[in-house]
């Protein structure tokens, strides 16, 4: 596992983010569906996880009902969203995975796939899951609570079939904006779905049609990196963001504000530069917003003498890491205060961090969030597992060193 040293600087200038990873999942499986054969603009960087997701398409649109191998590499939403897939298309196929994949929940489907036609066994190796049987419509019932991915992966796939399916949900959804996100691709390329007081109804029969027009988006979610160094130093402008983004993560611009954070909007470049601390920082409530929580985290560790409750954040611990820890430890390791809570955070404020080591626990996100927070230390920073970031922005140090930072690959 590679290390980067990071040393104190301010982030300024202007940068570009990755295309929405959100986004791009569904826009590829909604294209490919279509048998569209392009739907990402010419030269840009492709993620770990989009690559996962783009090579498991190929192989389950390739196969003529021969089982094959579906490398989801640490992709939870590939495996998610291509288990019913590879079901609703009659493709038998073992699911296989790296890191801490094989530990994501998956008892949503094991509960509510059986009864509609779809077998699971387990092999040996990381993760080896086996899906046969063809998928069959009905009502499918499930909790909202435990990820909004299943919503999506049903609502991917259940227009397919040859009946009507209906989704009834079991307990509040979260994460929200991620399924209106999954319904507005759809509908781009030409499936609805009508949704009901307690789910979603899916009309059977739909076939996905090629969109040649469609855009996506850039990434709300890695823009929140750069507010947080522009918040803590610098001015910073990230060009090519919409304003009015379904994205959920498009709440970062207001989190941020509440930071003391000066945003302000010209067409389509947000502009993010530190402002006047605020007197209180209000409770974050990390329900429907939980890949913002590691660059909250790390800019809230350095408002001095602000405390910051982070809560309704539990789902968090089930991520490439168990982000809550990986958050405490790596700033508390850095010279932060931060207490660890079953569900959440709570953080209060210093100057400046005291540098040193931390681990990265092989989460993309936990080392984004705390390359910025190293950005306000006295010396500095050495981080373990720097490599992750090719999971969601493989440029990521290219841009943060372009801005100003001071990252080194060590090793």
């Amino acid at each position: 596992m590679s290390c980067v040293r990071l040393l104190p600087a301010c982030l300024s200038g202007r940068v570009s983010v990755p295309l929405s990873k959100s986004e791009t999942h569904r826009a590829l499986i909604c294209s490919a569906l279509a048998g569209q054969k392009k739907i990402l603009p010419h030269g840009e960087p492709l993620s770990d996880d989009i690559l996962a997701t783009q090579d498991s398409l190929k192989s389950l649109l390739s196969s003529r009902g021969e089982p094959v191998t579906v490398n989801c590499r640490e992709s939870g939403s590939t495996l998610r969203f291509l288990i019913p897939l590879a079901a609703a298309l009659g493709v038998p196929a073992v699911f296989i995975g790296q890191g801490r994949l094989s530990e994501r929940p998956l008892s949503v489907y094991f509960n509510c796939l059986p009864e509609h036609g779809v077998r699971f066994s387990r092999g040996t190796g990381n993760l080896s899951l086996r899906v046969e049987g063809r998928l069959l419509s009905g009502k499918f019932r499930l909790p909202g609570n435990v990820s909004s991915q299943f919503v999506t992966g049903l609502l991917l796939s259940l227009p397919l079939l040859p009946g009507n399916s209906e989704i009834l949900l079991t307990s509040p959804l979260g994460s929200a904006p991620y399924v209106d996100l999954t319904l507005r691709v759809m509908r781009a390329f030409g499936v609805s779905v009508e949704q009901t007081g307690t789910g979603w109804l899916i009309r059977g029969n739909q076939k996905y049609r090629p969109n040649p027009g469609f855009q996506i988006e850039r990434d709300w979610s890695q823009a929140a990196f750069f507010l947080a160094a522009g918040t803590l130093g610098g001015h910073i402008e990230l060009p090519n963001l919409n304003p009015d983004s379904c994205q959920g993560d498009r709440a970062a611009e207001e989190l941020f504000r509440s930071f003391g954070a000066e945003i302000s909007w010209q067409g389509r470049t947000l502009s993010v530069g530190p402002g006047p601390l605020p007197d209180t920082v209000p409770e974050i409530n990390a329900e429907q917003i939980p890949d913002l929580v590691p660059a909250l985290a790390a800019t809230a560790a350095l408002l001095p003498g602000r405390e910051t409750v982070i809560s309704h954040a539990g789902r968090l611990r089930l991520k490439e890491s168990d982000r809550l820890s990986a958050l405490s430890d790596g700033l508390c390791a850095l010279g932060g205060k931060v207490s660890e809570e079953p569900e959440g955070l709570v953080i209060h404020g210093v100057e400046r961090l005291r540098g040193g080591q931390a681990e990265g626990r092989n989460d993309h996100r936990i080392v984004m969030a705390l390359s910025v927070a190293a950005l306000r230390a006295e010396s500095g920073t050495v981080l373990t597992d720097a490599e992750s970031v090719r999971k969601s922005y493989p440029d990521f140090f290219r841009d943060y060193n372009r801005l100003g930072g001071k990252a080194y690959e060590l090793g």
